[in-house]
């Protein structure tokens, strides 16, 4: 992600329109509008962790509520031969639309006249970073727990019955992830003819997670595989030709296994598992009122406010492409 401003250089106020003057009550003009789009934009992206590996839909302008993500069926294996000078019939492509309502997030910062005329940072600048994070951490909390909805939910290494049961009694008895619980994932996608992502299948791992596996001689580091592919954001490993992605933000079932031991979701998935709404193209949306916009509701010129807006959906498209994996793992 490359910066569009110096963090450590003052805002050039000849972007403006209207005198650099603090106080001025013209609107950002269309250039700084574009500048901290984009920068919203790309501060927020590395925080969507879950929506990087789903299938990607740009907001449609004037189609209602209404997105569909499409998934195209594998065509009919062709055992006859063919028949000398004669053309075979054609295929159709079968095209399956899944529909999805979207749905509106926002939120913003409010700033005083006070604080502008004293602070010494570029308080747009600032406010548009912290709105960023929240932003792109609601997003990706938001497609978080509809994949965490899936149907498709294995035990530890299958060898327990329900998300209760999961127990951590000691570093020697407990339900903890494991290479084998990893391999009975994979093995699941393979019977499915589920396809690779880049090679590979994906998983997403909380940190304690992580920590449990990393330990086994069978773990890969990035520099170890990724000679020619490129990292995905919070990739930290490859095991068993899944590669592991971290965030503290993978889901947490609170006290819900056995004794009040902490459920930790780890997500195996394949290509196509899930569809998501891009935050590109009218997705995510920066929005700036300055001081005197909000006419007798802001008598004095007193507030202004950084703010962003989200159109929002996610949908898991092939429910047996995505593995749940819940486990234990050592405080």
């Amino acid at each position: 992600m490359n910066d569009l401003f110096d963090m450590g250089t003052a805002l050039d106020l000849a972007l403006f329109d209207g005198e650099a003057n603090p106080n001025t009550t013209t609107d950002l003009s269309p250039e700084m509008k574009t500048y901290y789009g984009q920068y919203l934009i790309d501060l927020a992206q590395p925080e969507l962790i879950h929506d990087q590996f789903g299938q990607k839909l740009n907001i449609p302008q004037g189609s209602g509520k209404t997105v569909r993500f499409r998934r195209f069926d594998a065509l009919d294996e062709l055992t006859q031969p063919l028949t000398e000078g004669v053309t075979p019939d054609g295929q159709s492509l079968k095209v399956k639309d899944q529909e999805s309502t979207v749905k509106q997030y926002g939120g913003y910062v409010t700033l005083s006249d006070l604080l502008q005329l004293t602070a010494v940072d570029n308080n747009i600048l600032q406010a548009t970073k912290l709105i960023a994070s929240q932003a792109g951490r609601t997003l990706d909390t938001i497609t978080r727990e509809i994949l965490n909805a899936g149907t498709v939910v294995q035990y530890a290494d299958g060898s327990v019955a329900s998300r209760s049961a999961l127990a951590y009694t000691s570093a020697e008895s407990n339900n903890n992830l494991t290479v084998n619980a990893v391999k009975k994932a994979v093995r699941y996608l393979e019977s499915q003819d589920a396809r690779k992502i880049d090679g590979s299948f994906i998983g997403i791992i909380h940190p304690n997670v992580k920590f449990d596996l990393m330990n086994d001689p069978e773990w890969k580091r990035p520099n170890e595989y990724n000679a020619t592919r490129e990292l995905y954001t919070g990739e930290i490993g490859e095991l068993y030709g899944v590669r592991f992605v971290e965030t503290s933000r993978a889901k947490v079932f609170k006290g819900a296994g056995a004794g009040g031991a902490d459920v930790y979701s780890t997500l195996i998935l394949a290509d196509d598992a899930y569809g998501v709404t891009s935050v590109e193209n009218g997705g995510l949306q920066h929005i700036v009122k300055p001081l005197g916009s909000a006419g007798s509701a802001d008598p004095l010129d007193q507030r202004s406010t950084v703010g962003w807006k989200a159109i929002k959906t996610a949908e898991i498209l092939v429910p047996q492409y995505l593995v749940r994996i819940e486990t234990t793992a050592t405080p």
